[in-house]
């Protein structure tokens, strides 16, 4: 039995609902530190269940998909890639779980240093997240091979992070706890961009069915 149209719109639809609060929680919890608002990396905390059971709801009409309609083709490979998207996105939530966790312990002390890179990084792993899940909805190749190419900036701001973390203990010992928590952030969101890719290296292999981890993508 053919998987009825209605059906992948359907399943399109709880991919796109999860993606959208995947990425506010990445937006939030990253707010919560700049702005030391830590009501809001609370929310983000206690809002976590919610991306968790739709992240199972997903698997759920996936098996179901797959067991009753035996799909072919083009619809096999959208299922089995969007089984794969929601775990890459409920680690992506997991990690802007961790970010509000590290927001909390730091907004009890002085701030450490006005945030300039850590937002950047965040604007560009959200953008990472937004544009690798419209590839996927519009089987868009070119849009997910952007993505790839962009974890290297994410990548290049964590080691500056890194960096001038280190410049800063180094210049005062009484600040390591805070700059280790802020380099958690920093690798946070790196681990971010890096969900982000997988579900763009997915993306190519739901349009072409050719496998690009660990390749160059062309």
């Amino acid at each position: 039995m053919p998987v009825r149209a209605e059906e992948i719109e359907h399943l399109r639809e709880m991919v796109i609902r999860m993606a959208s609060m995947v990425e506010a929680a990445i937006r939030d919890s990253v707010r919560s530190l700049v702005d030391r608002d830590s009501e809001l990396a609370q929310r983000v905390i206690e809002g976590d269940h919610k991306i968790n059971a739709l992240d199972v709801q997903i698997d759920e009409e996936c098996i179901k998909l797959l067991a009753l309609m035996q799909p072919m083709a083009k619809d096999l490979r959208f299922i089995t890639t969007a089984m794969k998207i929601t775990t890459d996105l409920e680690r992506i939530a997991d990690n802007a779980v961790n970010i509000s966790e590290r927001a909390l312990d730091l907004n009890r002390y002085p701030i450490l240093k006005p945030y300039i890179d850590i937002p950047r990084m965040s604007r560009i792993a959200q953008g990472m997240v937004r544009d690798a899940i419209d590839a996927f909805i519009r089987y868009d190749k070119k849009l997910a091979v952007d993505v790839i190419m962009r974890d290297d900036e994410v990548d290049d701001l964590n080691e500056a992070v890194f960096e001038e973390l280190i410049t800063i203990m180094r210049r005062n010992p009484d600040t390591i706890d805070r700059a280790v928590q802020v380099s958690y952030v920093s690798k946070y969101l790196e681990r971010i961009a890096d969900h982000a890719t997988n579900i763009a290296e997915m993306v190519i292999y739901m349009i072409e069915g050719r496998i690009v981890r660990h390749t160059a993508p062309q």
